[in-house]
C-alpha cells in the first residue's frame, strides 16, 4: 500500500513539474510577477502596411524640406575648386531615374564662366557618374536660372541657362541632347549662345492638339533679344533681334531685326539713373507701381511695391499678396535685375528684370524658379506706372499720430507690451504655458483711419506682419483692434 501510494505521489510530482515547465516557457517571468495596476489592460499595437514611423520632431514641413534638399544635392562629388551653384534633377531619358544637371563655378579660374555638368545614372553599376561638362556665357552666380524646355517641338528637352556676365549683359546658353552620338564629349550640343545688353526671352506659341497628343511634332519656339540701338542718340531706343531654329544646322540663327523706339527723356537724368550703380536705380523704383494694361488703362488690382530699405518686393494681384525677400541687385544697361526668394515658400525664387520706360513708368519681366522648373508668369510681365503724387496725397494726411508709445494693453491676442523705441512683446497663453513673440510696431494714419502694424521677428505665421484698424479710444488709453488689409483700393476690412 505504501509502495503504491509512493508511486502515485511520484507520478503526480512529475506531472505538476512538467506542467510548470510548460507554463514557464509560454509565460515570461515579467508577466507573472509584474503587478497589475487598477484599470490596466493589454493593448495591441496595429502597424499598417507602408506606414512610416516618424521621428520625434519631424513634421510634414520637415519631411518636405528634407525631400527638397535631397533633390538639389549633387549625386556625385565635384572636383577640387568646383562649387555647385544650382542643381536640377529630372528624368531626361525616360528610364524612371532622375539625372542631374549641376551648374557650378571653378574657384581656381579668375573671371571664370559658370559651367554645367551632366550626371547620369548607370543601371549596371547602380551608381551616378559624371559624363559631360561645358561652359556657359554667364559668370554671375546670383543671376543664374537653370531650367529645361522643349524648344524645338520634338519632345527632346533642351537645357537653358540664363544669367549675366561681368560686362552687365544678359546671356542665354542653350544645349540640346545629342541623340546620334553618346560619347562623353558630345552628350549635348550647343544650340545657341546669346549675349546682349538688354533682355532675352523665349517667345512661346500655342502648339497643336496633335503635338499635345504625341502624334506630331510642334512648332519651334523663337527667341527675342533686345539691345541698345547704337544708331540712335536716344539711350532708350532698342533693337529687337529675333532668332529661329534651323533644323539643318541644329542651331538658333538670327532671322530678323526690328527697331523699338523708346521714350524721350532728358539725357542727363537718364545717364544718372542708368549709371551702372544698383543703389541709384533702387532708390528710383522705391515706390508703389500699378500695372498698365496693353490698352493703356491702369489696373489698381495689380501692383508691385519695391522696398529696398527693408529688402522686400511685394506683389499684389488676384486678391493675393506675395512677399519676396530682396536678395541681390545687378545693374543692367536699362535698369536693374533683382534676385528674390519667397518669404513663405523658400523653394520659390523669382528673378525680376526691370527696365526704365519713362520717369514715371517701368517695364517688368518676371522669371519664376521652383528649382525643378522655371515658369514665366506672364501675368506679372508688362508696364507699370508709378502711383503718382496725386494718389500718394490721397493716402497721406497732415494730421499726425504718435507712432510709438510706452504702454501695456490686454487684448484677445494676449498682453501687448509696447516700448518707446518701437519694439513690442506679445504674451499669450496661460500661467502654465506662456508664448512670447517679439517684433516692431508703429501707429500710423491713412486719411482719417488710425492703424497699427505689428511686424514679428520670428515670422512663423503668414507674412510676419499684421495690420489692425484702431476703431475706438486712443493709443494712450485703450485699443479696439480689427484686422484689416491694405490694398491698392485702400483699407479692406
Amino acid at each position: 500500500m505504501d509502495l503504491r501510494f509512493s508511486r502515485i505521489i511520484t507520478t503526480l510530482v512529475f506531472i505538476v513539474t512538467g506542467l510548470g515547465i510548460i507554463f514557464l516557457i509560454f509565460r515570461p517571468f515579467d508577466r507573472i510577477f509584474r503587478p497589475v495596476k487598477s484599470g490596466e489592460s493589454s493593448r495591441t499595437r496595429v502597424v499598417l502596411p507602408g506606414e512610416t514611423v516618424r521621428e520625434p520632431g519631424l513634421n510634414g514641413q520637415d519631411a518636405e524640406r528634407m525631400a527638397y534638399e535631397d533633390s538639389v544635392k549633387p549625386r556625385v562629388a565635384l572636383e577640387d575648386g568646383e562649387l555647385a551653384v544650382q542643381v536640377l534633377s529630372q528624368d531626361f531619358d525616360g528610364d524612371s531615374m532622375d539625372e542631374q544637371i549641376i551648374a557650378y563655378r571653378n574657384l581656381l579660374e579668375i573671371e571664370s564662366p559658370l559651367y554645367i555638368t551632366y550626371i547620369e545614372y548607370e543601371a549596371q553599376e547602380r551608381a551616378y557618374r559624371r559624363v559631360w561638362s561645358a561652359p556657359t556665357a554667364a559668370t554671375r552666380p546670383s543671376t543664374l536660372s537653370l531650367y529645361t524646355m522643349d524648344l524645338i517641338g520634338d519632345r527632346s528637352l533642351c537645357i537653358l541657362v540664363n544669367g549675366m556676365n561681368g560686362a552687365g549683359e544678359h546671356t542665354m546658353t542653350i544645349f540640346r541632347r545629342n541623340t546620334r552620338n553618346t560619347s562623353q564629349d558630345s552628350y549635348f550640343n550647343k544650340a545657341a549662345e546669346i549675349r546682349i545688353d538688354g533682355t532675352i526671352s523665349v517667345k512661346e506659341t500655342e502648339r497643336t492638339q496633335a503635338y499635345q497628343a504625341g502624334v506630331a511634332p510642334g512648332q519651334s519656339f523663337r527667341i527675342s533679344a533686345y539691345g541698345h540701338d547704337y544708331g540712335s542718340e536716344n539711350l532708350l531706343d532698342q533693337i529687337e533681334i529675333s532668332y529661329a531654329y534651323n533644323p539643318v544646322s541644329g542651331l538658333y540663327e538670327q532671322s530678323g531685326t526690328t527697331r523699338v523706339p523708346g521714350t524721350q527723356i532728358e539725357q542727363h537724368r537718364l545717364r544718372e539713373l542708368l549709371s551702372g550703380t544698383p543703389g541709384v536705380f533702387e532708390q528710383f523704383i522705391n515706390d508703389l507701381w500699378y500695372y498698365v494694361s496693353p490698352e493703356g488703362t491702369v489696373e489698381k488690382d495689380q501692383y508691385i511695391f519695391f522696398d529696398p530699405a527693408n529688402r522686400e518686393v511685394i506683389f499684389f494681384g488676384d486678391e493675393t499678396q506675395q512677399v519676396f525677400t530682396w536678395q541681390n541687385s545687378n545693374a543692367t544697361r536699362y535698369g536693374l535685375y533683382i534676385s528674390s526668394q519667397n518669404f513663405s515658400v523658400s523653394t520659390l525664387r523669382r528673378s525680376i528684370d526691370i527696365e526704365l520706360e519713362s520717369l514715371d513708368s517701368i517695364r517688368v519681366k518676371v522669371f519664376e524658379d521652383v528649382r525643378l522648373r522655371i515658369n514665366v508668369n506672364d501675368s506679372w510681365d508688362g508696364s507699370y506706372r508709378r502711383a503718382g503724387a496725386v494718389e500718394k496725397g490721397a493716402v497721406k494726411n497732415s494730421s499726425a499720430v504718435e507712432p510709438f508709445v510706452n504702454a501695456v494693453y490686454e487684448s484677445p491676442l494676449g498682453t501687448l507690451y509696447f516700448s518707446e523705441d518701437g519694439a513690442f512683446e506679445l504674451h499669450s497663453g496661460d500661467s502654465l504655458s506662456v508664448t512670447v513673440r517679439r517684433g516692431n510696431y508703429v501707429f500710423f494714419r491713412i486719411n482719417s483711419q488710425r492703424l497699427l502694424e505689428l511686424r514679428f521677428q520670428d515670422r512663423t505665421e503668414g507674412s510676419g506682419r499684421e495690420i489692425y484698424a484702431v476703431e475706438d479710444g486712443s493709443a494712450e488709453s485703450s485699443l479696439r483692434l480689427s484686422p484689416v488689409r491694405l490694398g491698392a483700393k485702400g483699407i479692406v476690412q
